[in-house]
């Protein structure tokens, strides 16, 4: 402690002597700190609404879609068109037992919706209860969305995005329970969608479409066929998606009669699309990391450039404490102590400037719709620990090579230094 306190008292010294210099120093590592923070922040912000937006359309889970024959296969010509019907989900789910969920849906676009003489046109989606925790669809407070006895009973009730229903109905506070219709068939709205982020999809932002039971759309249109399949996996089988989709694809050519070898079924496996953005986001964020960096490198420079001239400045100092019996490695001890006190102090400030900065911005309620897709800056306990990590370094090293050049001192040379 003692020890301590001494280094203390003589760094001051020091800081008084060349308060210019130090003064200046200082101020470059605030800047730099300040520089790779802000840097680090506006990535992770970015890197967090984004990776959320990637989820708005649920998660593990691959699209699959019905094509076209490329061969000819056992005597049945190319070009035939390969659909999915109402008992392909029992055939497949039997096929695949592991998988978590297999469901199917039906859409059709620009249909017209409609409500006490204003109208829109939409996609309709006829699909199952599954849907709300599978692609994230869950209704705001005092609705529901589709359950299993609407499927049973085919009840005329929809689910409303909820864009449509700003467009549909602003003025309405509650509209659960109104009646809209679709292409004059009349529904009864059960939920709204809360508002959500959605970085992808497959047919149209979920926000303007509207949902009614799958039953109920077939009973409407007589569609036999599924626009999609959705394959759903549990997390732990996130790496064995290919998997999954290649026995789909197996069983399909089974049962549809074509070369499983051909590319006749389009797939979209999200939880790989997902895993690249974020690859990609991260490689962003350290990236902008990096640039930071170099920013406070050159301020790291700087600390070297002053404790060079602090070991010039005291060289009769160094030979008076050698003479004394001073080790090399205390001379050297003593200029890394006082390298790391300059560092921490200039990136201690920064990194609290930001910090505060980033938490009283969050703070403050900005409607501002470049916030929901950018997010706001964020420093995570990860990044200031690297930044500190990285203060730690560049002082150690801004102060070893000063410090050798002290050690090195000859005792009886110092003492004649003018």
């Amino acid at each position: 402690m003692k020890s301590l306190s001494i280094l203390w008292n003589v760094f001051l010294r020091d800081f008084r002597k060349q308060s210019g210099r130090m003064t200046l120093t200082i101020v470059g590592l605030l800047w730099g700190t300040v520089s790779i923070m802000l840097l680090l922040s506006f990535g992770e912000g970015l890197y967090q609404q984004m990776s959320l937006n990637e989820k708005g359309m649920g998660e593990g889970f691959s699209v699959i879609w019905g094509g076209r024959t490329n061969k000819e296969f056992k005597g049945l010509p190319r070009g035939r068109r390969i659909w999915f019907l109402a008992d392909d989900l029992p055939y497949f789910s039997k096929k695949i037992p592991d998988a978590k969920l297999i469901t199917g849906e039906m859409m059709r676009w620009g249909q017209r919706i409609s409500y006490k003489g204003k109208y829109v046109s939409h996609m309709v989606n006829g699909l199952y209860p599954e849907y709300e925790s599978l692609r994230a669809m869950y209704p705001q407070m005092g609705g529901r969305f589709v359950n299993k006895k609407d499927i049973e009973l085919k009840r005329r009730v929809v689910f409303l995005g909820d864009e449509v229903k700003k467009e549909l109905m602003p003025e309405v506070e509650n509209p659960v329970g109104e009646m809209v219709f679709i292409n004059s068939v009349p529904f009864t709205v059960i939920g709204i969608l809360s508002p959500k982020q959605q970085m992808n999809s497959y047919a149209s932002q979920d926000a303007y479409n509207v949902f009614i039971p799958l039953s109920t759309y077939r009973t409407i249109w007589n569609e036999p066929y599924y626009d999609n399949l959705i394959l759903a996996v549990d997390k732990k089988d996130y790496g064995r998606m290919k998997e999954f989709t290649d026995r789909l694809n197996l069983a399909a050519a089974a049962k549809y009669k074509y070369d499983p070898d051909d590319k006749v079924l389009g797939i979209w496996d999200t939880i790989e699309s997902q895993k690249l953005m974020g690859n990609i986001l991260l490689g962003l964020k350290y990236f902008l990391g990096f640039v930071g960096f170099m920013t406070l490198a050159i301020a790291g420079v700087g600390v070297a450039n002053i404790m060079y001239v602090s070991v010039k400045e005291r060289t009769r100092e160094i030979g008076v404490k050698m003479a004394m019996g001073a080790r090399r490695a205390t001379i050297q001890l003593q200029f890394i102590t006082e390298a790391l006190f300059i560092t921490f102090m200039g990136g201690g400030i920064g990194i609290a400037l930001i910090y505060s900065a980033t938490e009283a911005f969050k703070m403050i309620p900005l409607d501002i719709p470049v916030l929901d897709i950018m997010g706001r800056p964020t420093v995570s306990l990860v990044d200031g620990l690297i930044v500190t990590l990285i203060l730690g370094t560049m002082g150690v090293v801004a102060g070893y090579f000063p410090s050798r050049k002290a050690s090195s001192v000859n005792p009886v040379d110092s003492l004649r230094y003018e």
